[in-house]
């Protein structure tokens, strides 16, 4: 009886990545060639006489009003010319990163054929965490000065937010400002609706970046996935025994929700949680739902929160 339990458990786990290899296999086969424009590069190896054909060519980065001598004097200032020589420094070319571009746009197009193709410029931006990589229809917009590793000279921040200045945070930042364009905003303000909201975005990163870990989807650090997974029934049971799951609190979203050194339940274990803990709650809310249900990613997206909850079957996992 144990050999064929085993035998049924690898056939289920042969179907399994077989079929999730036929669909790797047909992203593969979406033709897919994105072209990078170094808008960094252009503004910063120009001169002063140049900034007329500059203006004219990116009318969209030179906003109407601001003096010409505000770029002038950014083209020529020292910090900012250091901070361009670091940018040059960890990115002479684009290849590499274009060809992740291109595999991250194949999956979009997979599950999304209306996708329209853009064409990438990369910057040197105003340090705007909240901004890193802007996908706005025909254009993607990837700020490279937070993306040099979290170690260098220029990050003033602190560690919660430079640990995702790094490289390999591009790509589900690119998820990020797609899935703007693909899920609803909550309905509500319950911090059900906010879990569940950011519960989808990052199964949208499951669906379009299927070789990333989860610390690198959601931006923690391996060990702040692995407290969240050590401690999900304490948090789940702490959300229901407050009675949180349908409050409107307007302090809930900083609680639990936005960007934050750590969540904020009020008792011992804050300093040893991550932020965002109800962020990786819906995720599991959200996994378990697609788990024990046929709904399609696009449906899925476009439905209640209180809905998906309810279908979810969600259980959190008991701690040892």
């Amino acid at each position: 009886m144990k050999k064929q339990i085993l035998v049924l458990l690898f056939v289920l786990a042969f179907i399994s990545c077989d079929k999730k290899s036929k669909v790797e296999k047909a992203v593969e086969q979406i033709p897919v060639e994105l072209k990078v424009d170094r808008f960094d590069k252009a503004f910063f190896e120009a001169t002063p006489k140049d900034l007329p054909n500059l203006k004219a060519e990116y009318p969209f980065f030179f906003p109407e009003g601001v003096d010409d001598k505000v770029w002038i004097e950014k083209m020529q200032n020292k910090d900012w010319r250091d901070l361009y020589a670091e940018v040059k420094r960890k990115y002479p070319d684009f290849g590499k990163q274009t060809s992740e571009i291109e595999d991250l746009f194949k999956h979009f197009k997979y599950y999304f054929p209306e996708t329209v193709m853009p064409k990438i410029y990369t910057v040197i931006g105003e340090m705007d965490y909240n901004t890193k990589a802007i996908y706005a229809n025909d254009k993607l917009i990837i700020a490279l000065e937070l993306y040099l590793g979290k170690d260098v000279k220029f990050y003033t921040f602190p560690e919660y937010l430079k640990q995702n200045f790094e490289e390999r945070q591009m790509m589900p930042d690119i998820v990020s400002s797609f899935a703007l364009r693909k899920i609803p905003p909550p309905t509500d303000k319950t911090l059900l609706s906010n879990m569940i909201y950011y519960g989808k975005e990052l199964y949208l990163k499951d669906m379009m970046l299927p070789e990333y870990t989860d610390a690198e989807k959601i931006g923690y650090k391996p060990e702040q996935i692995t407290w969240c997974q050590e401690n999900e029934s304490y948090i789940w049971r702490f959300f229901i025994d407050e009675n949180l799951l349908f409050d409107t609190d307007s302090r809930l979203p900083n609680r639990f929700i936005n960007l934050a050194p750590f969540s904020k339940f009020y008792l011992e274990i804050d300093n040893e949680s991550p932020g965002r803990v109800g962020q990786w709650v819906g995720w599991q809310i959200v996994r378990s739902f697609m788990e024990n249900n046929e709904v399609s990613l696009q449906d899925m997206l476009k439905m209640d929160a209180k809905q998906i909850f309810e279908k979810s079957k969600y259980k959190p996992k008991k701690n040892e």
